[in-house]
């Protein structure tokens, strides 16, 4: 994970697979492969290594955004009061009004 100032850094397919291909010809461990790749850390390495072992070349693809549910965000944990719904009801009522005031001009 980033530390606050950081930027996130997307490394391509191609360098890890390249990452990991060196820490398993065996001559060098996962510090000194980062260190040789300007990495700011090992465990970049260890992670590439392990996604690579569980998942083979798939383990080292992006999958940000790319989730297989049907449902986006998370569950609401507390159901709405009836309060707050009929807020949420009285503003859409009053956004479908000005929409349909709008749409006649």
């Amino acid at each position: 994970m980033a530390k606050k100032g950081q930027k996130f850094i997307n490394y391509s397919f191609e360098f890890k697979l390249s990452a990991v291909i060196k820490y398993f010809e065996g001559e060098m461990g996962y510090k000194a492969i980062a260190k040789m790749l300007g990495l700011p850390d090992h465990t970049y390495i260890r992670r590439w290594v392990k996604n690579y072992k569980e998942l083979g070349e798939e383990g080292l693809k992006d999958r940000r955004g790319k989730s297989e549910s049907p449902i986006k965000g998370r569950p609401r944990t507390i159901p709405m009061s009836i309060e707050e719904e009929n807020k949420i009801l009285k503003m859409e009522n009053e956004f479908l009004k000005k929409l349909r005031a709008f749409q006649r001009r």
